[in-house]
């Protein structure tokens, strides 16, 4: 096991193109063998029961696991030696998280409206394929730049927000007495 634990993480629509896709080894250097790769996966995965989620799939030395939703299809790739209950978190971290984002309507259509959402969700999640974090909320909250509270810490704050928030406690305070 190593520190970078994921090879790719990629998001497919139900016909195997990629809606967002990326690739943190050098296992498939060229476009050609990533798309290869990637109509394989879903190929291969697709003939699985729809119902059920999560699941695991080898192949080619890399431990894939995928969820679908709809129709798209997110795919977490590891090692060989990987340990699939990490990568299904990172799964299940991603999923959730768009989940979160998008207001539980995850299907082709939003997920490219929103791709902005994804792409900033994927760099939040996996850095050069080490997993940075894998709460889902903490995701989301990073992604609409929220805090983990209603409202932001003063030392959080930039120097316009802090001074906005300065002046607006005073006014009320003002206002008050």
């Amino acid at each position: 096991m190593s520190l970078y634990s994921i090879k790719s993480v990629m998001i497919l629509d139900s016909e195997g193109e990629r809606i967002c896709a990326h690739y943190y080894s050098s296992d498939f250097p060229t476009m050609k063998e990533q798309r290869a790769f990637e109509k394989t996966l879903l190929t291969k995965t697709k003939k699985v029961n729809e119902e059920r989620a999560g699941e695991v799939f080898m192949w080619e030395n890399t431990i894939s696991v995928y969820k679908n939703s709809a129709d798209v299809y997110f795919y977490v790739v590891g090692g060989y030696e990987e340990n699939e209950l990490i990568l299904s978190s990172v799964l299940n971290a991603l999923y959730d998280a768009i989940s979160t984002l998008l207001k539980n309507q995850i299907d082709k259509r939003t997920l490219l409206e929103n791709l902005d959402y994804i792409l900033l969700a994927l760099d939040e999640l996996v850095d050069q394929g080490i997993i940075l974090e894998a709460d889902p909320a903490v995701i989301a909250n990073r992604v609409s730049m929220r805090g983990a509270e209603a409202e932001t810490p003063l030392a959080d704050q930039t120097l316009s927000q802090a001074l906005g928030s300065v002046k607006e406690q005073f006014f009320r305070s003002f206002l008050r007495g």
